[in-house]
């Protein structure tokens, strides 16, 4: 590969949100003891640790499967569950291991309140996300989701509307549709309901981006964050590479001499983005 000598640096403030750490090391320690654990979807959106796990005795099943499931363990991972869920675990003497995140918990009971007073509720958040199926789930499926303002264009709304959003979407896009829908004249109640863990992020990362020749940001391809995030630092770095994992870098992504900062998502293990240090430490 030539001798590159590029001098790689990881962002600090990358890496899991205390929401995965605490699902996560739940997972761990009930492995350590059992030596297998059923889990609802993906514990993280992240395969190079969901794979790890697996090695470790974690078993990945969907909600279809809940219902042949008796006498057993299951993970909620830290994106929370309908209530739907919950029902099916107690009719099957299902043991359920919560680990969904307190700030989406928070936001569920928010959603369900609304909800019980009547209000006509407008999620913002990406179709079909695990967290987005929880928290409509608090609704009976009757709020509307939408990731995208144009989505609501040609839609018959109430005139007095409550929004929410998924914790990791974009502040920025956030206040944008909050500002649209009162420019469309509709009584709205707002609730920035974005987790600050993730926001702060948005905030730091411009700083990082711009510290660096070159940005390699690490994220699973599934996760909602990491697109944000990725954004985030193309926005501020052109030079900004996504990847999944070290198999997808290629030299001629770099110049000698490149100072280069690794960053990731809140789905993003550590070790994943040392492993991409010493890989290019070896160009």
């Amino acid at each position: 590969m030539g001798d590159y000598q590029l001098k790689v640096t990881i962002d600090q403030d990358s890496g899991f949100c205390f929401g995965v750490v605490y699902a996560i090391d739940m997972a761990e320690e009930i492995l350590a003891e059992d030596g297998y654990l059923y889990c609802l979807g993906d514990i993280v959106h992240n395969d190079e640790e969901v794979e790890r796990l697996k090695a470790k005795g974690l078993k990945i099943i969907e909600h279809g499967d809940l219902k042949d499931l008796a006498n057993e363990k299951v993970l909620i991972r830290a994106h929370g569950e309908a209530p739907d869920t919950y029902r099916i675990a107690l009719e099957n003497n299902i043991t359920l291991i919560d680990a969904s995140c307190p700030v989406v918990l928070k936001l569920q009971n928010r959603i369900k309140t609304s909800f019980d007073a009547n209000e006509k509720i407008l999620i913002f958040g990406k179709h079909g996300h695990a967290e987005v199926v929880g928290l409509q789930g608090q609704t009976n499926d009757e709020a509307l989701v939408f990731q995208d303002i144009a989505e609501l264009d040609n839609v018959e709304l109430p005139h007095n509307i409550t929004l929410y959003s998924q914790t990791t979407k974009s502040m920025e896009k956030f206040y944008h549709i909050k500002d649209q829908l009162l420019e469309r004249g509709y009584d709205l109640k707002a609730n920035d309901t974005i987790c600050r863990q993730v926001s702060n992020r948005d905030q730091d990362l411009p700083k990082f981006a711009n510290k660096f020749d070159k940005i390699v940001f690490v994220s699973g391809k599934k996760s909602s964050n990491g697109k944000v995030l990725f954004e985030v630092c193309r926005k501020h770095n052109p030079n900004t590479f996504f990847i999944s994992s070290i198999s997808e870098l290629q030299s001629t992504m770099f110049s000698p001499g490149d100072s280069v900062g690794i960053a990731g998502a809140t789905s993003t293990p550590m070790w994943l983005m040392q492993q991409v240090k010493e890989e290019l430490e070896k160009y």
